[in-house]
């Protein structure tokens, strides 16, 4: 047989038990679970901004970073709301390369599972604890949410993930907002689909149970951009695209109509700095078009500490808070346009 049986792992009650939310952290969620709530049902005009590293690889450059973000935070808070991306799982299009902490809690060491889970559950209750924030992970594994289904106040299914029928009904469970990304051929109806099977009501087997649930009427659009036959990147960022995808959601009539654009990945070809162009671009649109200023709603962004990225892993020449991973913006470009956006909003 091809498939070899490690070890069971804990169930997610077991892991709660071990690691549980404090009355503090509990009262931060429901109070920021509200808050976006209101952003994507129209109840509020505040801005969305999920913004921060790549990849989650080192939980003390993580936690430098989300320090830094929450005083930004602070002088923003009128008019933006940041929720940080802490990606603890990583999708590799050959299936090699780093998976991200889940996988490896010390990259510069062999996967370790188990430990990858308590160290994700670890890290996003301290970024809680310590922050006041509550973050963003890709749900890259549907089974492996209710680890962090109490923590988390945002989930992205990436492009690679859109199509498959168990994200698209385990999302239909979450009452938390849920970005459904264009697929990598850049197919607006197969995105549209997700979110229409997403904020529909299911019956399936998740974890061995037999569930039902009651759709999740937040799940919405996220811009990331697309790859042709050829391999080039074909963004769908521009004006033109934002109109495109305002009428997809009137011909489809989906609850809670929103678009959130990724300013990397296709979008930006991964050249990390033309996400602050891209950014502008898309703040600009909204300015012009009245109707594009309420379905708009907030922007993607990779940042972490120092610019670019690097292959070295632990040991000599690692740079402290650079990504390992997709090149990322650096903290002071990060903060000079969180402070731009916030005065064209």
């Amino acid at each position: 047989m091809s498939m070899h049986f490690e070890k069971k792992l804990p169930i997610p009650a077991e892991i709660k038990h071990q690691n549980p939310v404090s009355d503090k952290a509990k009262r931060i969620k429901e109070e920021r679970d509200r808050e976006l709530r209101d952003i994507f049902t129209g109840r509020s005009d505040r801005f969305l901004l999920i913004i921060g590293p790549c990849s989650a690889d080192n939980e003390e450059a993580v936690m430098e970073y989300m320090e830094r973000l929450s005083r930004v935070q602070e002088q923003v808070a009128d008019r933006i709301m940041i929720v940080p991306r802490i990606y603890t799982n990583k999708p590799r299009t050959t299936g090699k390369g780093y998976k991200g902490l889940l996988h490896q809690p010390d990259p510069s060491k062999k996967p370790d599972l188990l430990a990858g889970i308590i160290a994700i559950r670890k890290m996003h209750l301290r970024v809680i604890e310590q922050t006041g924030l509550t973050a963003a992970d890709e749900m890259l594994y549907p089974e492996n949410y209710r680890y962090l289904d109490d923590l988390l106040g945002y989930v992205a299914v990436g492009a690679r993930s859109v199509e498959d029928q168990q994200h698209r009904m385990t999302v239909s469970g979450m009452d938390i907002p849920a970005g459904m990304k264009n697929p990598t051929s850049g197919d607006l109806t197969v995105m549209f689909n997700s979110i229409v099977a997403a904020q529909s009501r299911h019956n399936f087997i998740y974890r061995g149970w037999d569930v039902n649930t009651d759709g999740n009427a937040l799940t919405h659009v996220v811009l990331r951009g697309a790859v042709n036959k050829h391999g080039n990147c074909l963004p769908n960022y521009h004006y033109e695209d934002l109109l495109l995808t305002q009428r997809l959601y009137q011909e489809h009539k989906l609850k809670n109509p929103a678009i959130v654009v990724d300013c990397n990945h296709s979008n930006s070809n991964k050249q990390h700095l033309e996400q602050i162009r891209i950014a502008h671009e898309v703040m600009h649109s909204r300015s012009y078009n009245e109707s594009l200023k309420t379905l708009v709603k907030g922007l993607m962004i990779e940042s972490y500490l120092v610019e670019g990225r690097q292959d070295v892993v632990g040991g000599p020449g690692h740079c402290f808070g650079q990504s390992i991973t997709d090149p990322c913006l650096g903290w002071e470009d990060s903060e000079k346009l969180i402070y731009s956006i916030y005065h064209t909003v």
